[in-house]
């Protein structure tokens, strides 16, 4: 298919999409743009201990001395085939052992399995209660840590009258089409919008299931700690408060967020997360419990008291991020507006180099990014939400190996 395309450094200037030719290099600017932060380990604790990013959890991490290299300034993707195609507006990703996936349709409120080997799509449910519209509708998809046993799936969807968490079985001795359970709804009450409405779910090393959430459009609730409208959030599996939350009776895990839309975790067990900016910028954060991350006084880097700055920040027109993965040393991000896969090279807590853009107008918009370890890494696009420009075999999930 393609071969490995070079980055096109930090910038990317918006080149028309282009199908079937490889992105070219752009030409350089002031697109990305590192700041700095606060470090901190993440050794990996056991159930109810320290969070990752925790103070607590850093003082058992690594030593700096101990740490690995640094990944080099300059990666590379290469392309090496459609894993899928034809897929209607998806957005969750959830990778099942052996390595089928399970993909959720935003629009339709399904889910299907993809299967690895041949790419065939067969729908096993949809999700009962699901009201799409606007940016909402099934969105986040996860595994439990325990799907072995208990074969249970999370989504993270929109219903008429809020955003929710539901768990599901998933039972493929039934017919194809009935193979999802019953919802059992863990956590209710995050606020629904036409707009960010978050939807990024994924279970963390401490067991703990973690869910980014916008703030609708409505700014105050970013800093209203009573709302779980523009917030990270941590609970338990059953959706209740865990310890080690800034507070014991709340899920709140950190706060001051517009619209989170990426969670991942680096080899140290910190945790990263992708965010929406309004007009200016794009973030890239170190989230550390009881964070504020400073929306709607601050975008981008503010170096004001009580607000913690990002890691990177882009142009809105550049990213427009979406779902993230950690691969070879480095924080992977999906762009939307920004048609481009952005790689962040890391040195512990700290951007080892400056960011990198792939892809650039070669696939359009891009929205979930899947590790499957050592150098393979999924990218889902996402033309046919509404605010792209499909065309044949979109959406399409893309084999990636990457350095």
């Amino acid at each position: 298919m393609r071969g490995a395309v070079r980055g096109t450094g930090f910038y990317g200037g918006g080149s028309a999409r282009r199908r079937g030719v490889l992105a070219g290099i752009a030409v350089a600017g002031c697109g990305a743009l590192l700041a700095g932060c606060s470090a901190s380990g993440g050794a990996l604790p056991g159930a109810g201990g320290s969070p990752p990013g925790s103070p607590g959890a850093a003082s058992a991490a690594v030593s700096p001395g101990a740490q690995a290299p640094a990944p080099p300034a300059k990666g590379s993707v290469t392309v090496t085939g459609d894993m899928a195609k034809g897929l209607d507006s998806p957005w969750g990703v959830a990778v099942l052992p052996g390595g089928d996936l399970l993909v959720g349709s935003r629009d339709k409120g399904t889910i299907s399995r993809v299967r690895a080997d041949t790419g065939e799509v067969t729908r096993i449910g949809a999700v009962p209660g699901v009201a799409p519209g606007g940016e909402g509708g099934l969105l986040g998809l996860a595994l439990s840590p325990h799907f072995a046993s208990d074969r249970l799936v999370y989504a993270y969807f929109t219903t008429e009258s809020d955003n929710r968490i539901a768990r599901m079985r998933y039972d493929e001795q039934r017919p194809p089409g009935q193979q999802l359970g019953a919802p059992d709804t863990v956590l209710r009450g995050i606020p629904k919008g036409v707009l960010h409405n978050g939807g990024r779910i994924a279970f963390g090393p401490d067991g703990m299931l973690y869910a980014g959430t916008g703030e609708t459009g409505n700014t105050a609730l970013a800093q209203d700690r009573k709302s779980l409208g523009g917030k990270i959030l941590r609970m338990t599996p059953d959706g209740k408060p865990v310890h080690g939350n800034p507070e014991p009776d709340s899920v709140v895990y950190s706060w001051g967020h517009r619209n989170v839309q990426g969670l991942a975790w680096d080899k140290d067990k910190r945790l990263w997360a992708s965010e929406f900016g309004q007009h200016t910028w794009d973030e890239l954060n170190l989230i550390e419990p009881g964070g504020n991350y400073g929306w709607p006084e601050v975008e981008g880097k503010g170096g004001k008291a009580g607000f913690r700055d990002p890691v990177a920040v882009w142009k809105t027109e550049e990213a427009s991020p979406s779902g993230i993965a950690w691969a070879e040393g480095s924080v992977w991000m999906a762009s939307l507006k920004g048609e481009r896969l952005w790689r962040i090279p890391l040195k512990g807590a700290v951007p080892a180099a400056q960011p990198e853009a792939f892809l650039t107008g070669t696939y359009g918009r891009l929205r979930t990014v899947t590790a499957l370890g050592g150098d393979r890494l999924l990218l889902l696009t996402s033309e046919t939400d509404g605010r792209g420009s499909p065309e044949a075999g979109d959406d399409r999930i893309l084999k990636l190996t990457v350095r």
